[in-house]
C-alpha cells in the first residue's frame, strides 16, 4: 500500500477517445512535473499546463495538459499530478511505462480514495460515496450519492457518537465515582434516551433496502398469461427488439432482465414466461421463475390481453400484487373485440393501450412515473441511504444499546452498563472508520476502479 511510494493510473477507461487522464500521487509529482515536462520549477498549483511529455530518454511522446496539486489542496492529500494526453490507448501505454521507469507503480484498486481517507480528507463513509457516484444510474441514485459524499451519513453517526459518548461518560464517572451522587444514578433519565437512540438506529438501519433499489434498479417484474404483450412491453420501453415476439404461447420460457432509466428512476424490468397450465416440462420450469420473481419483486407491470378471458390467479400469487405497487396494462384496446378488463386487481391502478401503436409509450411512463413518486418507493434524495457494510455495524451497535437497556431495566448499573455502551460506540466508529481493520478496508477498496 502506498506509504513515501507513488503510484499512478490510467484514470478513464481503457480504448480509443479523443483524450486520457493519468493520475499520479506521491512524492515523486513534482519531480516528475519538472523532469517529465520540462517545467522550471514545479507547475503553478491547480492550474493547467500546456506542455509536451519527454519521457527518460529524452523523446517527446504527446503533448499533455497537465495539473499539479500540493497535499493541501489534493484529492489524496498527497502530491499529486494529473495528465491528460491524447486518447491513444498506445499513447497512455507509453507514458504509463516512462513513469513506472521513473520510480513509480501502478496503483491498487480504490488506492486513490484509500489514501485520501487514510490522510483524513474525508470518512469512510464519503469513500464508499465515491464508488456509489461512480455507479450511480438515476437521478435518484445520483443525489444519494452526492448526500453522502457531502458527509450527510458521517454528520448524522457524529451526533449519535457525541451523544453516547456523553452518556458513556456519564455512566462511567458514576461508577467511578458513586459517593458523588451523580444524576444517572436514577436510571430512569439514561434508559430514555439511549431508547431515542435506539429508535434513531432502527430507523436508519431501516433505510438499507433502498440501498439496493438505488444502484441496482427497482425490481419491476412484467407478469401475465401468454400472448397477453409482456415481450412487445420490454421491447417498447428498451427502445430495441430485446425479447422474441411470436403469436405462438410459450415463447418465452426464462426470464430476461434488462435496466432502463425511467425519469428519475433506474429499474430493472424483467420479462417473465405467461401464467398458464403449462404443456411442457421446459414452460413449467419458466413458469417457477416467474413465481419466484414475482415474491421478490418491487413493483409489478401485469399485461393482460382485453380481447380474452380475464386470468384466474391462486390466491398466493394474487396476494402479492398489491395495490401500491402494481399496475395493470390492458393491452390491444385497438382490437374489435376488446373488453374492460376493471374486474380484474379492481384496486390496482389501470392504464389501456396498445403496444402496437407507440402513441401510448410517452403516456405510459408518465403514469409509472407518478405511482412510482406517490408510492415513494425510493426515498427523497435528502434521506440518508446506509448501505450492506453500515447496516451490519448498525445492527451490531443495536445489538449492545439494547443490552446496556435491558441492563439498567433489571438494575444491573454496574461495569456490564458501560461494555456495551462502549461496544456500541466500537460498532458506530466502524462507519467511519475511525477502527482500524486493514482486512475491511482491503475488502471495501478492491470494489473501486482503479484509477479512483
Amino acid at each position: 500500500m502506498s506509504g513515501n511510494d507513488t503510484f499512478v493510473a490510467l484514470a478513464t477507461p481503457a480504448g480509443e477517445s479523443a483524450l486520457a487522464m493519468i493520475r499520479i500521487s506521491g512524492p515523486l509529482a513534482p519531480h516528475i512535473s519538472r523532469k517529465a515536462l520540462g517545467s522550471n520549477g514545479t507547475l503553478r498549483p491547480r492550474y493547467a499546463a500546456v506542455s509536451y511529455y519527454h519521457d527518460c530518454q529524452s523523446q517527446r511522446i504527446d503533448q499533455v495538459v497537465a495539473t499539479y496539486f500540493p497535499q493541501k489542496d489534493s484529492y489524496t492529500g498527497d502530491e499529486m499530478l494529473e495528465i491528460s494526453c491524447h486518447g491513444n490507448p498506445f499513447i497512455a501505454q507509453k507514458i504509463l511505462e516512462d513513469l513506472i521507469a521513473r520510480g513509480c507503480r501502478i496503483a491498487l484498486p480504490g488506492e486513490f480514495t484509500r489514501t485520501a481517507f487514510l490522510n483524513g480528507k474525508m470518512d469512510l463513509s464519503q469513500a464508499e460515496a465515491v464508488n456509489d457516484l461512480i455507479r450511480s444510474c438515476s437521478d435518484k441514485a445520483l443525489q444519494a450519492a452526492q448526500h453522502q459524499l457531502s458527509g450527510g451519513l458521517g454528520k448524522k453517526i457524529k451526533a449519535l457518537i457525541d451523544h453516547l459518548l456523553q452518556l458513556s461518560a456519564e455512566l462511567e464517572a458514576y461508577l467511578d465515582f458513586p459517593e458523588e451522587g451523580l444524576p444517572v444514578e436514577k436510571t430512569d433519565g439514561p434508559v430514555g434516551r439511549l431508547k431515542t437512540l435506539i429508535t434513531e438506529l432502527e430507523q436508519l438501519e431501516g433505510t438499507h433496502h433502498y440501498h439496493g433499489l438505488l444502484y441496482d434498479g427497482l425490481k419491476t417484474v412484467i407478469v401475465g398469461p401468454p400472448n397477453a404483450g409482456k415481450s412487445s412491453l420490454l421491447n417498447a420501453l428498451m427502445g430495441q427488439e430485446r425479447a422474441i415476439v411470436s403469436p405462438q404461447p410459450g415463447t418465452t420460457r426464462d426470464f430476461i432482465s434488462e435496466r432502463i432509466v425511467m425519469g428519475p428512476y433506474c429499474l430493472r424490468i424483467i420479462d417473465t414466461a405467461g401464467l398458464h397450465a403449462a404443456a411442457s416440462e421446459i414452460e413449467q420450469l419458466g413458469i417457477q421463475k416467474t413465481l419466484g420473481n414475482i415474491q421478490k419483486a418491487d413493483f409489478y407491470l401485469f399485461v393482460l390481453d382485453s380481447t380474452q378471458p380475464l386470468p384466474k390467479l391462486a390466491r398466493t400469487v394474487k396476494d402479492a400484487f398489491l395495490p401500491h405497487k402494481t399496475l395493470v396494462l390492458e393491452n390491444k384496446i385497438d382490437c374489435v373485440q376488446t373488453r374492460s378488463c376493471a374486474a380484474f386487481l379492481p384496486e390496482c391502478p389501470h392504464f389501456r393501450l396498445s403496444l402496437l401503436s407507440g402513441s401510448y409509450l410517452e403516456p405510459l411512463r408518465h403514469t409509472l412515473i407518478q405511482l412510482l413518486e406517490k408510492e415513494q418507493i425510493v426515498p427523497e434524495e435528502t434521506a440518508l441511504v446506509v448501505n450492506a457494510r453500515h447496516a451490519t455495524a448498525l445492527r451490531t451497535a443495536l445489538k449492545h444499546l439494547q443490552l446496556a437497556v435491558s441492563n439498567l431495566q433489571q438494575g444491573l448499573f454496574s461495569e456490564l452498563v458501560a461494555l456495551e455502551l462502549r461496544e456500541t460506540l466500537h460498532a458506530l466508529e466502524t462507519i467511519m472508520g475511525r477502527v482500524d481493520h486493514e482486512a475491511i478496508l482491503d475488502k471495501l477498496f478492491a470494489t473501486f476502479c482503479i484509477g479512483k
